[in-house]
């Protein structure tokens, strides 16, 4: 049974070194996962969004060179890579078994085209990796005129709870 997901983020989280992270990895939640965040004073139910970063900020094993992924390296993401992991997240945790391998597929395919872009831009072009805060930029600008590929959106147990809420 694989307990590990590797991802990479559409836009990448840039740490206060200007270092841009786009690899990680995502391990399987345990009820543990989701009911400690519970205790945090800041988190004030179910419902509470913050409950999304806390949780995520438990699962992620590893984001780029970081292997102590806080609540605040959350925090600081793109809104993108946010929606992202959330999306990886209920695909990993509560998919089934053709999801999780459509979403192998998948970033199997996303490593491949960004692998092979970096090798195409190093023979004289930048990548926006390892380079200036410019550089990141035009990474980024990249990524973006991919056209998006979006798997299945399998909703995570906290957006289920907030939904049955409000109806």
């Amino acid at each position: 049974m694989q307990t590990e997901f590797a991802f990479r983020l559409p836009k990448g989280f840039v740490d206060s070194a200007g270092t841009l992270h786009v690899d990680g990895l995502m391990r399987l939640a345990t009820a543990r996962d989701e009911i400690e965040p519970l205790r945090d004073p800041r988190i004030a139910g179910p419902d509470d969004p913050y409950l999304t970063i806390a949780i995520l900020a438990r699962v992620i094993t590893r984001l780029g060179t970081i292997t102590d992924v806080t609540p605040q390296h959350v925090e600081s993401l793109f809104a993108a890579d946010l929606g992202h992991l959330q999306d990886l997240y209920g695909v990993v945790n509560f998919g089934d078994a053709a999801e999780i391998e459509f979403l192998q597929a998948e970033t199997a395919a996303r490593f491949a085209e960004d692998d092979a872009l970096r090798e195409a831009n190093s023979n004289g072009a930048s990548d926006g990796v390892g380079d200036e805060a410019g550089s990141v930029v035009s990474q980024a600008s990249e990524s973006e005129m991919k056209p998006p590929s979006r798997g299945p959106r399998v909703r995570s147990r906290i957006e289920e709870v907030s939904t049955r809420r409000d109806e």
